[in-house]
This record gives C-alpha cells, sequence and structure tokens, in this order.
C-alpha cells in the first residue's frame, strides 16, 4: 500500500468515525436537553453518563492514536497520521452534527470540545482552525518520513508547537480554571464570558511552526534539486556538428 493509499484510508477511517461520534453526541445532548451546549447548567448529571462520557472521550483518542500507529511505517509518519486522522475526524464531526440536528448555526457557535481533565470551551472555529494546521503537518510528515531534517531547526519548530498547545489549552480552559478554586459544582456549572482571540491567535501560529519548518524544508530541497539539475546541465558539452551527420 502506497503512502497516498494509506492517506486516503486514514481520512476514510476519520471520517467514518466522526459520524459514529456525531452521531453519539447527538443522542447524548437529546437525552439531557442539550443540543445547544451553552446554557446554564450545561453538565446535568443524568445516571452514571458523565463518567461514561469521560471514558468514552479517552477511547476516541485511543483510536486515533491506534489508527496513525497502523497506517506510519516510522515515528514520523505514525504520528503524521495520528494528526491527519484527529483533523479529519474533528472537522467532520461538525459537519455531520450540523447535517443532523442543524447545529451548530455558525463558526462562532460556543461549543463544550473536551472534559479532560477540565471542560474545554471554545467557539467552532476555533477547533477547526487547528484541526486545519493538524492535517497540513501530518501531511508533510508523511511525505517526509524517509527525508533527513536539520535536527535543530526541527527540534526548536517541535519546541515551539507544544508551547502553542500549551498556550491554547489554557486559553480554552481559562473559565473552568478560574472556577476549580470553588470546586466540582462550579466547575460543572461555569459558562464562557469571552474568548480570548489574540491568545489563541498567537498559540495558533506557535502551533503551526512544526509545518512550517516542514514546508521550508520541502522548498528548500525542491530548490536544491532544482540548482543541481541546472549546474548539471550548464556542466555537459554543447552539442556540435560532427562529421557525417547532417
Amino acid at each position: 500500500m502506497n503512502a497516498r493509499t494509506r492517506w486516503l484510508v486514514v481520512f476514510v477511517y476519520a471520517v467514518a468515525m466522526a459520524w459514529v461520534e456525531a452521531a453519539a453526541v447527538l443522542y447524548l445532548r437529546t437525552l439531557v436537553h442539550r443540543i445547544e451546549p451553552l446554557q446554564p447548567n450545561p453538565f446535568p448529571i443524568v445516571g452514571g453518563l458523565g463518567s461514561v462520557e469521560l471514558i468514552r472521550e479517552a477511547a476516541t483518542l485511543l483510536m486515533l492514536l491506534a489508527v496513525g500507529i497502523l497506517a506510519g511505517r516510522t515515528w514520523r509518519s505514525r504520528l503524521g497520521y495520528v494528526a491527519i486522522a484527529f483533523g479529519v475526524w474533528d472537522i467532520f464531526y461538525y459537519v455531520f452534527l450540523r447535517a443532523m440536528c442543524g447545529w451548530p448555526h455558525s463558526l462562532m457557535d460556543w461549543d463544550i470540545l473536551f472534559l479532560i481533565p477540565l471542560p474545554w470551551w471554545g467557539p467552532v472555529l476555533a477547533p477547526v482552525l487547528i484541526s486545519l494546521v493538524m492535517i497540513l503537518w501530518g501531511t508533510l510528515m508523511c511525505r517526509f518520513e524517509q527525508t533527513r531534517t536539520p535536527v535543530l531547526p526541527e527540534l526548536a519548530a517541535c519546541g515551539l508547537g507544544l508551547a502553542g498547545i500549551a498556550l491554547g489549552l489554557c486559553v480554552f480552559m481559562e473559565d473552568a480554571i478560574a472556577a476549580a478554586r470553588q470546586g466540582g459544582d462550579a466547575i460543572r456549572e461555569v459558562l464562557p464570558r469571552s474568548f480570548n482571540w489574540p491568545l489563541f491567535c498567537g498559540a495558533l501560529l506557535l502551533m503551526a511552526a512544526p509545518a512550517l519548518q516542514l514546508l521550508w524544508h520541502g522548498w528548500s530541497l525542491q530548490r536544491g534539486k532544482i540548482e543541481a539539475r541546472d549546474a548539471k546541465l550548464e556542466q555537459e558539452p554543447p552539442l556540435t556538428n560532427q562529421p557525417g551527420i547532417q
């Protein structure tokens, strides 16, 4: 199976998972009358669904991790396929949820993104942008899985990317972190007041650093190939008329 086929298989798998995720979320939100999550008492306790939902989210992440490990042949491509699967799954989750119940109404609608370790709140546009970055980075990682990349620039870009992830998590969990001092009930009741777009955009740029580094690496490789080809052409002797050749 070549790289393009593996990419397509991971894509199809993530799309199918997105439908399952959207259906499960629709069932839960219908059960607790929370199709639109931004309303008072966003986490009503119904039986043991709270712990079940936490485990379901963890299981979803493990499934995305597993498909990446199975699809990749090196550690670089495995990480890449995990990122591709996550990004495709997240985007199509909202596409299918919109088709099923009409929500989200727009990319600016607030959503509860995750519950681990605290509730993540953010407009739908925010995770979609992160997912696009993940798909780009994952595709480039798979593209250059056998190519040696400069170690120091790659480490620096990865460091910036990790810093962006940490900063983004703080933005998403800002309200939950502030309410944590008052206990678990306060965390379940808290609703976001505003989204820190300037800080999120800075985090997104940091997250994009590894993808930008790989884009620069790919451009450098292409430029090197062109220069080598031109140099080879310049070294070849010009064609001249030889005796007996008309």
